[in-house]
């Protein structure tokens, strides 16, 4: 089959390269999935799993991409709540080869049934930045209505997932962002916006929960903007600096197939819309993930049309 593989860490996504490789098998609770739609997350090539397996072994070349959509073709032994034939999308595993292939074998609890009225590359760009938007609000933000939620890099592929549940959900959103992505963040529900490289963050005090995506002197400075039992929560690494009177939460996405099918029956009646920027073949992968000028939005692949 064809596939995108990595073998040199330091390269980044300029050591991408298309290759033929196995077609891989359903081993016990896995089901194969012939992949329709891909997304990645750039940050990935940096995570440990894309380079060793969970014994510290190295299993390159491997094949990123984490985020699927597509239709099983077959199932593992012992595989339940999953039909051939069916259409699924998920997240797959961190330490096992990817989703930019044209096939994935995948643990079944990892996939959701993805209806028959969202499109395989709308279905793509959910599971890393529903899931992380969803976790990150509900279950370790503990977000109730009304509560006000400023939300970084909120037009980017995880903010404005972030801004729209956290709006849907009765609060005050503050976004932000580059200067240029003002509007975007508008669009996506937030009531303010904050230009990171002219406003001052400070500015904004007393809010109930922090998203953070950034790290950095982004993180450390918004840890003074959270009020008295109010959170933050962070994606990127364990915080240096903690709220005074709150807590913070560091925390690394997981499947979850019930909260991608809230997520994705939001894409369907219309309270939720993806941000996807670019949608590429699979041959056109490398470029695609190489881009000469910023692209607005998430990169998917897809892989069969």
């Amino acid at each position: 089959m064809k596939a995108i593989v990595v073998t040199d860490e330091a390269a980044g996504t300029a050591g991408m390269t298309l290759a033929e490789r196995p077609e891989p098998e359903a081993t016990a609770n896995d089901v194969l999935v012939e992949v329709h739609a891909s997304g990645f997350t750039p940050g990935e090539l940096t995570w440990p799993g894309t380079w060793t397996d969970r014994l510290g072994r190295d299993r390159t070349p491997s094949i990123p991409g984490h985020e699927v959509a597509g239709v099983v073709s077959a199932l593992g032994y012992g595989t339940r709540g999953l039909s051939v034939g069916q259409r699924v999308f998920g997240l797959a595993d961190w330490s096992r080869d990817g989703t930019l292939a044209e096939y994935v074998a995948i643990e079944a609890r990892n996939l959701a049934p993805l209806p028959g009225d969202v499109d395989f590359t709308v279905g793509a760009s959910l599971p890393i930045s529903g899931l992380t938007a969803w976790q990150g609000l509900f279950v370790h933000g503990r977000f109730q209505a009304g509560q006000s939620v400023l939300v970084h890099g909120a037009a980017g592929g995880v903010g404005s997932m972030v801004t729209q549940l956290a709006k849907e959900a009765g609060a005050y959103v503050i976004g932000t962002g580059r200067a240029a992505d003002r509007q975007t963040a508008l669009d996506f529900g937030a009531q303010e916006f904050v230009d990171l490289g002219n406003d001052a963050l400070e500015d904004v005090a007393g809010v109930d929960l922090v998203f953070d995506v950034i790290g950095g002197d982004i993180q450390k400075r918004s840890a003074g903007l959270v009020r008295a039992g109010g959170m933050l929560v962070t994606i990127a690494g364990p915080p240096e600096a903690r709220p005074a009177d709150g807590l913070t939460v560091d925390f690394v996405v997981e499947a979850d197939r019930a909260q991608l099918g809230e997520v994705v029956q939001r894409i369907r009646d219309g309270r939720l819309r993806t941000n996807i920027g670019n949608v590429a073949t699979l041959d056109d992968a490398v470029a695609a993930f190489n881009p000469t000028e910023r692209i607005k939005g998430k990169t998917i692949i897809r892989v069969r049309s």
